[in-house]
């Protein structure tokens, strides 16, 4: 309504300038043909100038509101014949018969004249007679006024039809529209089931459709993270359980060596349990992870799995694992973040520390193609059986978990990691036909030069374990 009321508007300024000049253009002829009246009526006698206003000349000018009429008839010397002196002659020379319209005072009223050159047959020849009649503005702005006021009162008819119009089919048109909102007010909270509606307009069926798909997205989005909330709190009333079952056989214990091993058992139980809460803390961060923020960013992967590498070797040692890395990639430099990256190095070379018998060998393996870089994480454990590698990616599931300490989290915690960045993570048996190789495909920033390979070996394959 504010654009159509703003479009009244400015057609009623645009009609108030034409009502105006139709006015003008009224009068100007009235003008004209009195002129020509009085004109016709001129002619010279005996030499003198006869004139004779026709009272139809000034009867032209008829309205309701009162005008005044002013004229003047001069001979071409200037001399005032009849008529009002006061009357201003033209500031242009007049053409023969072409009149000429022009705005002036008589008596401080404004005033319309024309001025009409008139030549009259004289026994010398023809002699010009200058005409002028002039009628003040009272008639003009009554009929500008109500030409005006006749347009302005069919454009508001129009708009109140309009408004009329515009309010009925927006209340039926939204019908529709005001169901479905009170559909939704009226559902009960954790309410996720699609929305059913008969003899829906096709205007709303894509907002239902999309209402419907995010609804059903909220779902398995809800009903995962019940499962993970069940999950977690499993996990955490066993240990829990257990460490108040090792705090009460402490207290009541008298031996010293009993005591000693329940407070080490204790000990190894929070160790346990604070890994658990913590992983469920990095699971929870991977989930919220945008991948936006690491728009723009190159890491090199070298630099982070080296480091992830040296934070775990005490880990290893203290298993005798010999623990290595290669490298057959120039410029191993990825799209990513770096704390993202760190987080799916580490659960892959921790899952394969705690879950390869002491004494074996875990590998770390940088590789490049075009376009991508690879890492993989290889070991020479126990493996995974083919028909359980898909399972593995689920939340607490685990295989091996006799004295391995394990959550079932690292798996899912890098697949997690890795899918907000765009990686691709498989699993796959080694060259070796044991053990288990996980592989992470990266987006590369700049393509590798030279795919030589380059192994980092630094301390020995022995018992006592290490880096190499």
């Amino acid at each position: 309504m504010l654009p159509l009321a703003g479009a009244v508007a400015v057609d009623g300024w645009i009609s108030h300038r034409n009502a105006n000049a139709m006015a003008s253009v009224v009068q100007d002829r009235l003008l004209l043909g009195s002129a020509r009246m009085v004109a016709e009526q001129l002619r010279f006698e005996d030499g003198v100038l006869q004139e004779h206003i026709p009272p139809a000349a000034l009867e032209l000018f008829e309205s309701g509101d009162v005008d005044r009429i002013f004229y003047r008839v001069t001979t071409g010397s200037g001399q005032t014949v009849t008529g009002y002196s006061e009357l201003a002659l033209p500031s242009a020379t007049p053409q023969p018969e072409i009149p000429h319209f022009f705005d002036t005072e008589v008596r401080n009223l404004p005033v319309r004249a024309v001025a009409f050159l008139q030549p009259v047959l004289t026994e010398p020849g023809v002699q010009p007679v200058l005409v002028e009649i002039a009628q003040t503005m009272r008639g003009h702005e009554q009929l500008t006024r109500s030409l005006w006021l006749h347009s302005m009162v069919q454009q508001l008819v129009i708009l109140a039809l309009a408004a009329v119009l515009i309010l009925f089919g927006l209340r039926h048109g939204f019908q529709p529209l005001l169901r479905l909102r009170d559909t939704l007010l009226a559902r009960e909270p954790g309410t996720l089931q699609p929305l059913k509606f008969e003899a829906l307009p096709s205007e709303l069926a894509p907002l239902v459709g999309a209402i419907n798909e995010y609804a059903r997205r909220l779902d398995q989005y809800t009903r995962a993270q019940g499962i993970f909330i069940q999950n977690a709190a499993h996990q955490l009333r066993t240990p829990l359980t257990l460490l108040n079952t090792q705090v009460s056989y402490a207290v009541r214990t008298t031996d010293v060596a009993g005591l000693a091993e329940s407070l080490a058992a204790i000990r190894q139980t929070v160790h346990q349990s604070v890994r658990l809460v913590n992983q469920l803390l990095t699971l929870s961060a991977a989930e919220a992870h945008n991948p936006d923020e690491a728009t723009g960013l190159a890491v090199r992967l070298d630099a982070v799995v080296r480091q992830v590498l040296e934070d775990l070797s005490g880990q290893a040692e203290a298993k005798g694992i010999d623990l290595g890395f290669e490298m057959a990639c120039a410029l191993p430099t990825v799209a990513g973040h770096p704390v993202a990256l760190r987080e799916i190095a580490m659960n892959l070379v921790d899952n394969a520390i705690r879950y390869t018998q002491p004494g074996g060998i875990v590998t770390s393996r940088i590789a490049g193609s075009p376009g991508a870089v690879t890492l993989v994480v290889e070991d020479n454990g126990p493996g995974i059986p083919l028909d359980q590698r898909e399972r593995v990616f689920e939340r607490f599931y685990r295989i091996h978990d006799r004295d391995s300490g394990g959550c079932g989290l690292g798996l899912p915690i890098a697949a997690e990691f890795a899918s907000r960045m765009g990686a691709r993570v498989t699993l796959h048996t080694p060259a070796t036909g044991h053990g288990l190789a996980v592989e992470v495909t990266f987006v590369q920033v700049v393509d590798g030069q030279a795919h030589a390979e380059v192994a980092s070996r630094g301390v020995a394959k022995g018992p006592a374990g290490g880096l190499r």
